[in-house]
């Protein structure tokens, strides 16, 4: 079974972040960080189990995977198939989630996330790089 973890970090509840992707099959760890735009703490952590799952679709591995994420909010949300002010994220999980044989699905405590959570942390860094190369507007 693949193992998906996911993570988010944004630079205050509004601002510019970064999430961060791990895939574990097989013994074999890829590694995913990518910037965001600025967005919400929820809004950045629905970005990453979307942009996980999707990563797991377009590499054509949708049989049986395990997602980990910290995110209360989006493991609640997969569970009812409904998040209050996140709608949009919900229908685009909803539809991820139905190209999978098997995706199970759980909350784990940050502790337990270090490693997606460090590669949140790579993308929020190449964000802010990003930033100040184009600079104020």
């Amino acid at each position: 079974m693949i193992r998906l973890y996911t993570d988010a970090a944004t630079k205050g509840n509004f601002g510019l972040g970064g999430i961060g992707i791990l895939i574990v099959e097989n013994g074999q760890a890829t590694q995913v960080h990518r910037p965001l735009a600025a967005m919400s703490n929820h809004a950045a952590e629905f970005e990453a189990v979307i942009a996980g799952l999707t990563l797991l679709i377009e590499s054509g591995r949708t049989g049986s995977v395990r997602l980990a994420s910290d995110s209360k909010l989006v493991i609640e949300a997969m569970d009812k198939r409904y998040a209050k002010h996140y709608a949009d994220y919900v229908t685009k999980l909803t539809a991820l989630m139905a190209q999978f044989t098997l995706l199970l699905w759980q909350w784990v405590p940050e502790a337990q996330n270090k490693g997606a959570h460090t590669l949140a942390q790579q993308g929020l860094r190449e964000a802010e790089a990003l930033a100040a190369k184009r600079g104020p507007h």
